[in-house]
């Protein structure tokens, strides 16, 4: 796991927790955008035929997790907003740079840090849950976001120097440490 270089805020649990509809309809908002991310490396990357089959497994995975959370969201009698900007993922992303190895090393690096915040924003979500179902959902992805974090990590490592690798994971933590203690508390993943 990635130590993330601010832990998150108890407020944003208590948050959570008072308004869970809304942390579902931006749960699933998360998930699409996460398969699609995955399909993007596929299409953006057909050259690096290591990357095509686990970026591929990840994006079926990421679609699977948004049709449970999809289920969940239509048992409750909601129904999904249209797509909105993830402040998070914006205050990240002027820290990519353009290039098509320094670019694709980056968005390796940002896909890892981003599953290192899921994976710990989940866990956080299981334990506030009572025990049951929806507990043992939210602990099952806390798994799967900490392998997602992996695969980002040694995809990036396979084709980028570890050095490099590790210099701009630390970059990058720092960067969104800053982004995270400066968004606001509300329910959603980011």
């Amino acid at each position: 796991m990635l130590e993330l270089a601010r832990p998150t805020d108890p407020a944003w649990v208590a948050a959570v927790m008072a308004d869970f509809d809304a942390f579902l309809l931006d749960h699933a908002a998360c998930e699409r955008k996460a398969s699609a991310t995955g399909m993007n490396f596929v299409v953006r990357y057909p050259d690096r035929t290591k990357m095509l089959e686990p970026f591929i497994a990840f994006a079926r995975e990421e679609l699977e997790h948004f049709h449970q959370v999809y289920k969940l969201i239509e048992a409750r009698g909601l129904t999904l907003p249209p797509d909105a900007p993830d402040p998070y993922v914006n205050g990240l992303r002027p820290w990519v740079r353009t290039g098509r190895d320094e670019r694709l090393l980056d968005r390796l690096v940002m896909g890892g840090v981003v599953e290192a915040r899921g994976c710990e924003r989940f866990g956080l979500v299981a334990k506030a849950l009572p025990a049951g179902e929806l507990q043992d959902f939210y602990t099952e992805l806390t798994r799967s976001e900490a392998r997602h974090m992996g695969l980002f990590h040694r995809m990036a490592r396979l084709y980028f120097d570890a050095a490099e690798v590790e210099a701009r994971t630390r970059s990058l933590l720092e960067l969104e440490g800053r982004v995270v203690s400066g968004l606001e508390i509300r329910p959603a993943l980011h």
